[in-house]
């Protein structure tokens, strides 16, 4: 049995990738902030600790083969520490935990946004390059995290690739859906552009999939080793469409309300200065990141991975949005909003 760390193994990706993990025969552990009493269940050994401190890294990595690393801090705050010491500065402790311990892969969760400058993506590839100037933290410390890791690759047997899965979604996300339903059930959600960019995104077991297909694939000599791939349906759909839809699993009504692109930029300028100027810790109704997410197309050529290890998403989204909505429907979940009058 290899021997395999998931760090973030508690978050929503992560515990997708354990229990693929599990069911192919691995012996898994855990590296995260808190226990998870819903991988109990599970043959899992669970490591706390915490990212930022490298000892607690090495411990985790001790005895292992693979790591696949999916931990970050996501989100629109306008402090840039926080996003560094979590996933540029964490990232770094988890290469030097692997070349001490003599790590064979290590797989690392990126993100698309790494290569977003604001303007319109339309099947771009992997050599699309890093902006100049960056819309958010978030993406900026990612990119500078996806660096260390592919330069890791090669040193002292270590061998690393690095995933851009693109909106991750499906059963038992706590980020991305809730916040669309919250905002959707207050109100205060808006189309911002003309509502025709297409965007792409994922199916949370693709996701976890193509996890284990490119760690099956990374070895010394192969494409995969020191590269990095887009992953997504590999179907762009119209975001606002796609919005609606998700908000129609829950009986929500469409979207209604817009506002210009220019307008919400403008909105989102001043937001950011004020949560900058006054140090405030949460994050802004509107930045500009989020507003060209939200305007713009962002779709990619994800051929690389389908060359390279073979992915090919095995769950639809009509299917995955059919389990979306088994899940958001279930009497006990509490991200269902209550219906309209």
């Amino acid at each position: 049995m290899t021997q395999t760390l998931v760090i973030g193994g508690g978050g929503f990706l992560g515990q997708y990738i354990v229990e693929q993990l599990v069911a192919r025969g691995e012996q898994v552990r855990i590296f995260g902030r808190n226990h998870y009493p819903e991988l109990e269940s599970l043959p899992v050994e669970q490591f706390q600790g915490d990212i930022r401190v490298s000892a607690d890294v090495y411990r985790a990595c001790e005895g292992m083969e693979t790591v696949f690393h999916t931990a970050a801090l996501a989100g629109l705050r306008c402090q840039w520490e926080p996003f560094f010491e979590i996933n540029t500065l964490g990232t770094l402790h988890v290469i030097n935990a692997c070349l001490k311990n003599g790590i064979r892969k290590l797989i690392y969760t990126s993100s698309p946004s790494v290569t977003f400058d604001g303007r319109d993506q339309i099947g771009v590839d992997e050599s699309a390059p890093f902006p100049k100037h960056w819309l958010a933290h978030y993406p900026h410390s990612k990119a500078l995290a996806e660096k260390i890791v592919l330069n890791a690759n090669g040193h002292n047997g270590l061998l690393t690739c690095a995933l851009r899965p693109h909106l991750i979604w499906g059963p038992r996300d706590r980020h991305l859906i809730p916040r669309l339903l919250e905002r959707a059930r207050l109100g205060k959600l808006r189309r911002v552009g003309n509502g025709t960019n297409r965007i792409d995104m994922i199916y949370v077991e693709n996701a976890a999939t193509a996890h284990l297909q490119a760690a099956d694939a990374l070895k010394e000599g192969g494409p995969v080793a020191g590269n990095a791939y887009f992953l997504s349906q590999g179907e762009p759909v119209n975001c606002w469409d796609w919005i609606n839809e998700i908000l129609a699993l829950v009986d929500l009504p469409p979207v209604q309300r817009s506002v210009s692109l220019n307008a919400a930029w403008l909105i989102g300028s001043v937001l950011e200065k004020f949560y900058t100027l006054f140090r405030k810790t949460g994050e802004p109704l509107m930045t500009r990141f989020l507003v060209a997410q939200l305007a713009r197309s962002h779709w990619f050529d994800i051929s690389r991975a389908k060359n390279d290890f073979g992915y090919v998403p095995k769950i639809s989204t009509s299917e995955g949005m059919h389990r979306l909505r088994e899940f958001l429907q279930l009497p006990s979940n509490s991200l269902n909003p209550p219906k309209n009058p």
